[in-house]
């Protein structure tokens, strides 16, 4: 008894050809198409710029100037923070602190602020001060009111007290309450001063000096 032929699963040579060729094709086509849209982009791109070119032009000047610009900006705030570094290592000795007078003491504080990245820093006027020397910002944008004391003698709790009516005044209200002096403080200070003012006595002062950064 003779057994049929059972057909192969991938089917005749000329079907296995004709499925590959199809295949093949399909490639072929998909190639075609993604080329075919690179080619209609492109041509839409060399339109667009055809069209506006002008205006292209002035945004890439001036994007290129935008960018010499904060370059300079950059490098002169890098020179002036070099500067300004140089000064107070310059100034950081306890014989050159302790022979300032207040308002080079005044300046110095305002200069280690500004090293700290302290904004608008700005001595206030002797005349009208109220307690406060300098004025600045924290980077956070806080108002700070700093009272400096270049003296020998130790720092009583009427400066800590004249420094709190300062800030809880109309004209500093809500800044932050900071007393440097190049001395140290008395007992009663320390007390009438917690919670509101803080205090920066020789120790601190001389960390500063060295680089560390004041925390308002």
């Amino acid at each position: 008894m003779n057994t049929p032929d059972i057909p192969s699963p991938s089917g005749s040579p000329a079907r296995r050809v004709a499925i590959r060729t199809v295949k093949i094709l399909g490639v072929l086509a998909g190639v075609a198409g993604a080329l075919w849209s690179v080619v209609v982009v492109v041509r839409l791109v060399v339109a667009f710029v055809v069209a506006y070119h002008v205006v292209i032009l002035i945004v890439v000047a001036v994007a290129g100037l935008l960018a010499v610009a904060w370059g300079i900006t950059k490098e002169v705030q890098r020179h002036r923070a070099a500067v300004l570094e140089e000064q107070i290592r310059d100034r950081a000795r306890w014989e050159l602190v302790d022979a300032m007078s207040g308002p080079a003491f005044e300046d110095f504080v305002a200069d280690l602020l500004r090293r700290d990245g302290r904004r608008d820093v700005c001595r206030i006027g002797r005349s009208h001060d109220r307690g406060v020397d300098i004025v600045a910002r924290g980077e956070d944008g806080a108002k700070i009111a700093v009272q400096c004391k270049r003296q020998v003698g130790r720092v009583g709790a009427d400066r800590v007290r004249n420094l709190i009516g300062a800030v809880n005044g109309a004209t500093y209200r809500d800044h932050r309450a900071v007393l440097v002096t190049s001395s140290t403080f008395t007992r009663p200070a320390f007390q009438e001063a917690e919670g509101m003012v803080l205090l920066v006595d020789r120790h601190a002062l001389g960390r500063w000096m060295k680089g560390e950064r004041l925390k308002v």
